[in-house]
């Protein structure tokens, strides 16, 4: 039987609605364990007007049959907060408690709904993001972020990082050790090799060292490289096309932040799936944020949601395999 691990996120925001959302589509051979507060997502419930039968729980060990359970931590006060340092605090905590259990094999992989980076850090999350948290919680020093679809797949090398210190992190030693992370963790999660594409840092990919020489000191040496040892890879491509020959590659490999996510929103929106690689258990999210503008009206729409709890459930299936 697979476990799920799913946090509510910020219950300010549209989680909790989203995962009433979700509901219909749970698996009945697998059990869905909730962490957040059982008043929050009945708020959810009531707002929908859908069916969501659920059991409480006070720890994951306590799930050993199918169905739908909710680990209530009740730290609210009310059902649904307003965006604010309380918010934040609280989704930071629900996401703390679903890490121990992934941690110690409670669950078998995590579905994250969103937090907001700005009442997280205000309620004292001193990471970038719930991808950096997951990282430092589970030791690991290699990791990256894939924003996944089944049109494109991009792997970032920088973050959440100013553009202006994006050149000092473009270099060889970094971009060997995120090849060598993707063809290792898409064979361990999804059976295959890849086919990589590494973006230029400049524009033209550096025109030969004429704008920039990055791509050519730092970049072309990795690629050439990892080449001569048998890896599908090409590159430094030239940015401003390189999505549109997307079918000649299955994931590319971006130097930051707003070059790899820009073309993946515009897309694949509808369907991204941020999946995060390198941890020990599997975890996905889907691509958006907290959305407060239409949280607890009933306008959020589960699609991408749906899209991180299928590719979880793919990954458990071929981890266990």
């Amino acid at each position: 039987m697979n476990k799920v691990g799913i946090t509510i996120g910020d219950p300010a925001g549209i989680g909790p609605e989203l995962i009433i959302k979700l509901y219909k589509h749970f698996k009945e051979d697998a059990a869905y364990l909730i962490y957040g507060e059982e008043k929050t997502l009945l708020e959810a419930r009531a707002l929908l007007g859908v069916a969501f039968d659920y059991l409480k729980v006070n720890s994951a060990q306590e799930v050993d049959n199918p169905g739908v359970y909710i680990l209530d931590m009740n730290i609210l006060e009310k059902p649904v907060p307003q965006p604010s340092i309380s918010s934040g605090k609280v989704a930071v905590a629900y996401l703390a408690r679903a890490v121990v259990d992934a941690v110690y094999g409670n669950i078998d992989g995590l579905l994250t709904m969103p937090i907001n980076k700005f009442w997280a850090s205000r309620a004292g999350f001193s990471y970038e993001g719930q991808t950096e948290y997951l990282a430092q919680a589970t030791n690991t020093k290699e990791y990256a972020m894939v924003m996944y679809s089944e049109e494109v797949k991009v792997v970032l090398l920088t973050t959440h990082i100013p553009v202006s210190e994006v050149p000092r992190k473009v270099k060889r030693e970094n971009v060997s050790s995120k090849l060598n992370l993707i063809f290792r963790e898409f064979k361990r999660l999804f059976g295959y090799e890849p086919k990589v594409g590494v973006l230029g840092l400049n524009p033209h990919a550096g025109e030969l060292g004429e704008i920039g020489k990055e791509d050519m000191e730092e970049i072309l040496p990795v690629v050439e490289e990892f080449k001569k040892k048998g890896f599908k890879v090409e590159g430094p491509l030239v940015p401003d096309t390189a999505f549109l020959k997307r079918e000649d590659y299955d994931l590319f490999l971006c130097m930051y932040h707003d070059q790899g996510l820009i073309p993946f929103k515009l897309l694949a929106f509808e369907e991204g799936v941020n999946l995060t690689v390198g941890i020990p258990f599997p975890r996905t999210s889907p691509d958006h944020g907290t959305a407060y503008d239409i949280a607890w009206k009933g306008l959020a729409k589960e699609n991408p949601s749906l899209k991180a709890l299928e590719l979880l459930e793919k990954l458990i299936h071929n981890l266990k395999a």
